[in-house]
């Protein structure tokens, strides 16, 4: 019997959404001898209400896991306060999770994938994340997984030990960096994570993610992750809490087994360089912007 993480999935008001999820992680490979964990949150207006409610009755039905567990938050969370919170329980109830959120597709292996990466890097310190999600690199001589800096939020696990360092505090997370570590921590200028650590600052979003990431990076953390992605992520639709209506995330999701893992724990270089080329290049012409702007204002 394999010791398998458990799977937390965090649910609100797109039932569409949730109910293909689902479907995608019951067709896994490891789903029957898995423990599902589903948090739904509680509706902020009463606007939401119908919907968190579709919601809620489509997952009492779910089956296809070793078990499933249901939590019925009496008042609305927030995306950050639910993850934060669902993750905090179940690393210290199993010392490691899987994280997924109503909008993510999986590949048949992608618990296959989690389960071994968490098992071979448990006691690796500086390993303290794994990522299922990744752009569409140009570069196909990458190995089947690396290295990298950055924390993806779309399906990833990790364990009590590397949770332990998540920083909440976004006071306390700036006052660690000066500009080197800032270029750094924004792949030289070509992502906008300093721009998001901002933002929170300032209360124009609620990220648990860019604190989780800027709690690994402040402590020279590593997340392994596969050069093709196990994720579709099928929030780009304009319903999700931080997402726009955009499709230059599309990838075409990995549909074979993981198999090869970095014994060496540091940075790849050359995946460091086709992400860092992905994103200086991911909006496209400025005529391309301009078009997609467009799409995106008539769309509202």
């Amino acid at each position: 019997m394999q010791n398998l993480a458990p799977i937390a999935l965090f649910v609100y008001n797109r039932p569409d959404h949730t109910r293909r999820t689902i479907s995608y992680l019951q067709q896994n490979l490891l789903a029957d001898e898995s423990r599902l964990y589903i948090f739904c949150d509680s509706a902020k207006t009463d606007a939401d209400k119908p919907k968190v409610e579709q919601v809620r009755q489509l997952v009492k039905d779910v089956s296809g896991f070793k078990s499933v567990k249901i939590i019925l938050r009496n008042h609305n969370l927030g995306l950050a306060e639910s993850i934060i919170s669902g993750v905090t329980q179940l690393v210290y109830e199993y010392g490691k999770v899987i994280v997924f959120e109503d909008d993510l597709l999986s590949s048949p292996y992608t618990l296959q994938y989690f389960n071994d990466a968490l098992t071979k890097y448990a006691n690796q310190e500086q390993v303290m994340h794994i990522g299922a999600y990744m752009y569409n690199l140009h570069d196909k001589k990458l190995p089947e997984t690396f290295f990298y800096r950055a924390a993806t939020s779309w399906g990833w696990a990790t364990w009590a030990r590397a949770w332990k360092s998540f920083e909440p505090d976004v006071d306390k997370l700036i006052a660690q960096f000066d500009t080197l570590k800032i270029a750094r921590f924004s792949i030289e200028g070509k992502m906008n994570f300093w721009k998001q650590i901002e933002q929170f600052k300032a209360g124009k979003n609620n990220s648990w993610a860019i604190r989780w990431y800027a709690s690994i990076f402040l402590k020279n953390g590593l997340t392994l992750n596969p050069s093709q992605s196990l994720i579709q992520n099928i929030g780009h639709d304009g319903t999700g809490v931080h997402s726009n209506k955009e499709d230059m995330y599309h990838v075409q999701m990995g549909r074979k087994q993981v198999t090869q893992f970095p014994d060496t724990i540091e940075e790849n270089e050359e995946a460091y360089k086709a992400i860092k080329n992905f994103l200086a290049n991911r909006k496209g012409t400025l005529l391309q912007r301009i078009r997609r702007f467009m799409k995106q204002q008539m769309g509202r």
